[in-house]
C-alpha cells in the first residue's frame, strides 16, 4: 500500500489515471441508478410532446441563444418556488432532446410560462421588451416576426425524434408541415412558449 501511494505522489500522470478511475466509478454510482427509475424516465400526468409548431418554436428558442440567459429549471428553494411555482421535475422534460434544464439566471426562469402572458405580450415582449418591460436588459428580436417557420423540415426532425422515444403518431408527422406552413418564426416560438410548464403549473 505504501509503494502506491508514493508511487502516486511522486508521479503526476499515476495521479490523474487514479483521479479519472475514481470519479468514474463515483460517477457511474450516481449516474445509472437514474436510468432505471421511474420518476426520470416517465413522463409526468399531463405531459406531452410538442406540436410541429412548438417544435419550431424550441428549436428557434435554441437557435436565437436564448437557452443562455434563460434556464427551464426552478430548484426546490422557497425563493424559487415562490416567484415560479413547482419545482422542475425529470418527468417534465422526457421528451426534450436536449432538455432546458440549468440554473442560470440572467433572466427569469421559463419552466412555467406557460399561460402566464398572452399572445400578444409575448409578440411585443419579443419584438421589443422594453415596450412591456422597461427596465429589461433582452435583446429584441423583430427579425422573428418577418422570417416565415420551417415548415419543410419539421417531419424529419419529428421522425428523428421518434426514434429516440418521442411517441409521434403517423398522423401528427404527416400533418406537421402543414401545420407550421404559413406561420411566422415569432408564432413558433409564441407556441413554445406557451406550452411549458403547464402540467405542473397549478401543483403546489
Amino acid at each position: 500500500m505504501d509503494k502506491i501511494q508514493k508511487l502516486v505522489e511522486e508521479h503526476v500522470g499515476f495521479l490523474i489515471v487514479f483521479t479519472l478511475i475514481v470519479i468514474s466509478i463515483a460517477g457511474l454510482a450516481e449516474i445509472v441508478p437514474l436510468a432505471f427509475q421511474k420518476s426520470t424516465t416517465e413522463p409526468v400526468a399531463g405531459v406531452k410532446p410538442y406540436t410541429a409548431l412548438q417544435l419550431t418554436g424550441r428549436d428557434i428558442f435554441i437557435r436565437e441563444g436564448c437557452y443562455t440567459c434563460h434556464s427551464q429549471m426552478i430548484r426546490p428553494f422557497r425563493a424559487e418556488t415562490e416567484r415560479y411555482g413547482h419545482y422542475s421535475v425529470a418527468g417534465e422534460s422526457v421528451y426534450d432532446h436536449p432538455f432546458q434544464w440549468g440554473s442560470k439566471r440572467t433572466g427569469p426562469d421559463l419552466a412555467r410560462v406557460g399561460g402566464r402572458y398572452s399572445d400578444e405580450w409575448h409578440r411585443v415582449h419579443l419584438t421589443n421588451p422594453r415596450d412591456v418591460v422597461p427596465e429589461s436588459n433582452m435583446p429584441a428580436f423583430p427579425w422573428l416576426a418577418k422570417n416565415l417557420a420551417d415548415a419543410d423540415g419539421v417531419a424529419a426532425k419529428m421522425k428523428a425524434l421518434r426514434i429516440v422515444g418521442v411517441p409521434y403518431t403517423d398522423k401528427e408527422i404527416a400533418e406537421g408541415k402543414a401545420e407550421v406552413e404559413g406561420k411566422s418564426e415569432l408564432d413558433a416560438v409564441i407556441a413554445y412558449l406557451q406550452s411549458l410548464g403547464l402540467a405542473l403549473k397549478n401543483v403546489r
